[in-house]
């Protein structure tokens, strides 16, 4: 298969062998380790089409085309480090013919531990995750990058990523600081932020994704997954006016 696999990794070792074994038809799997002390590097060597890098961690959009100089194709498949590909999508990607001017979408599953999460806006998102590297890249934000399409068709491939997100609740926690401090230096000086709107910024995010999305469906999970999404979306507003009265206190 003439696709290159990309898998940003670092302290993976739960998930990062299923994650791998699913990745075993690929001729061409780049691993970018920044900083695993786990044995998350150690599993990746035992196998053999794993290209394993270790470099920096600047912001995900940074970080991933970094990773794109060390793949052998010019098609990419970024697949995270707590994701599988399930049967279907793998016959996809073996059987057809990808149009360079596309960018090609996936359907998630999401899961907690390895319970499906049906509601709270995790099942069924449609994200970008195909594409030629002669043609396009990801843009360069620290978080919620994306794939650049201005230019291109966007279509949805056959198959599944069933994504093993977190683990336990101590990873909701720090992915909820990691993603708020990103958010908040990534837009300080561009975006106007507020105790009051990071207040109620959380509180919104909590009511739409357990109650318009119905996060109550998926009981005690749902209660985490929503009450996470509210502490990220506090502390990101919350960071943020920090970072911003401190340019300007310097300015």
């Amino acid at each position: 298969m003439k696709i290159s696999a990309v898998v940003l990794a670092k302290n993976n070792e739960a998930t990062i062998e299923k994650t791998l074994q699913s990745l075993e038809s690929f001729n061409d799997v780049v691993l970018y380790d920044n900083g695993s002390t786990d044995r998350t590097k150690e599993i990746a060597q035992q196998f053999q089409n794993v290209n394993l890098v270790e470099g920096e961690f600047k912001g995900f959009g940074w970080t991933k085309n970094e990773a794109l100089r060390f793949t052998k194709y010019e098609w990419i498949i970024i697949v995270d480090s707590d994701e599988v590909l399930d049967k279907e999508l793998l016959e996809t990607l073996q059987t057809k013919e990808l149009n360079k001017n596309c960018v090609y979408l996936l359907n998630f599953k999401a899961f907690y531990k390895n319970t499906q999460v049906k509601h709270c806006g995790w099942n069924n998102q449609k994200i970008k995750r195909v594409f030629n590297k002669t043609v396009t890249r990801y843009n360069d934000n620290d978080v919620h990058e994306d794939i650049i399409t201005e230019g291109l068709c966007v279509e949805e491939l056959k198959g599944n990523m069933e994504h093993y997100s977190y683990q336990s609740i101590e990873q909701f926690v720090s992915k909820a600081n990691t993603y708020s401090t990103l958010f908040a230096k990534n837009n300080v000086g561009k975006k106007s932020s507020s105790p009051m709107k990071a207040f109620f910024n959380g509180l919104y995010s909590f009511f739409r994704t357990y109650i318009l999305k119905r996060g109550f469906l998926d009981g005690y999970v749902g209660l985490i997954i929503s009450f996470s999404h509210m502490v990220t979306n506090f502390y990101k507003y919350i960071k943020l006016y920090e970072l911003n009265r401190e340019q300007n206190e310097n300015s």
